[in-house]
């Protein structure tokens, strides 16, 4: 049986849920995602919006949008003023939505909106995010699978977090762990990773993996190279931003050790008659030792900066259209000073 979702007034900012989809050229696609959408939403019996946030198409997505929007007070809008990525356009989602569950996907039809319920059934039993696992994937074995399959062991050992698909966008999250969030380069598959650094509760489901419903992927095997970065980059705020000189500091302190021990082998060959020619290597190791203690410093007296520093977006919006565009509320804190915050001593 079908139900209405609640109404809500125009002064009331809060929704049950808030579906994000961030699009680039998925004009094919816009509406048959709406429709469903908006099919299982309301079955649901929850209030709700959807957010398309455009980043930066060159086809006629936007105006598909803007037509969904004239006909549909629950879905808005969000156009980015050049393609900035995926990142970008969730963090746009993110700080434009106003609902209590925040439910990301993609707009491709490649996540099956008939399946949210399951992400809110999860949700019930009182996880904080949950994330979709995409167990039988139907992608290229060889530019797609098995990279991904190698990054995300990566990442389950680096992180801690035992989830097996970091690469999807089809997650939903509660507001109250997700409600400072500031992304940047390519850092929204680790999310839940970064989450677990401040205690959220994590579950996965198992999703569907169709074929994308038109037009070509924006996707390829490059990516594979710049995960492989930013999993470094997720390490390191996870277990050393809020300490670096504990990281290079340490390293450092390991070149100098190293130094003493070789200074001191040439010290005795020296006096045992008998030269070795390591002295460059001795004094390189030093100051190698030196400068990684240096760095560690510096990057302590940034961090206290860092920590007192600015609230820049990474994104331009150039306009916002349908249902209630009022600003959201300010935002605080990053997503990463939250998740270093907890990181242990």
């Amino acid at each position: 049986m079908s139900h209405s979702p609640p109404k809500r007034r125009a002064s009331d900012r809060s929704f049950d849920l808030s579906v994000i989809i961030p699009v680039y050229n998925e004009e094919p696609n816009v509406r048959p995602l709406h429709a469903r959408l908006h099919a299982v939403l309301d079955d649901i019996g929850r209030s709700y919006e959807i957010i398309f946030v455009d980043d930066g198409s060159k086809d006629g997505t936007f105006a598909a949008l803007e037509e969904l929007c004239a006909a549909h007070s629950t879905t808005r809008a969000v156009r980015l003023r050049m393609n900035r990525g995926q990142t970008a356009g969730l963090a746009a989602g993110f700080d434009h939505c106003q609902g209590e569950v925040i439910i990301s996907m993609d707009g491709d039809l490649q996540h099956v909106p008939e399946e949210i319920p399951m992400f809110l059934a999860k949700m019930d039993e009182g996880f904080d995010v949950v994330t979709g696992w995409r167990h039988e994937r139907r992608d290229n074995y060889w530019s797609r699978r098995l990279p991904s399959k190698i990054a995300n062991w990566i990442m389950r050992k680096m992180s801690g977090v035992e989830i097996h698909d970091f690469g999807t966008t089809f997650r939903a999250y509660r507001k109250r762990v997700l409600s400072d969030v500031h992304l940047y380069g390519e850092l929204h598959r680790f999310v839940p990773a970064l989450l677990s650094g401040v205690g959220a509760t994590i579950a996965e489901v198992r999703i569907a993996n169709p074929d994308r419903g038109a037009g070509a992927s924006n996707y390829g095997i490059s990516r594979a190279f710049r995960v492989v970065l930013d999993i470094l980059m997720v390490k390191y705020l996870i277990s050393y931003s809020q300490r670096p000189l504990h990281l290079f500091g340490g390293l450092g302190m390991l070149f100098v050790f190293v130094g003493v021990v070789l200074g001191f082998y040439v010290l005795v060959m020296k006096i045992l008659g008998n030269p070795q020619p390591l002295l460059t290597v001795t004094v390189l190791t030093w100051m190698v030792g030196l400068n990684m203690l240096t760095i560690g410093v510096l990057s302590e007296m940034i961090l206290r900066s860092y920590y007192e520093g600015q609230d820049k977006k990474i994104y331009a919006v150039d306009s916002v259209i349908g249902g209630d565009v009022g600003p959201s509320s300010e935002r605080g804190s990053n997503l990463i000073d939250r998740a270093v915050a907890g990181a242990p001593n």
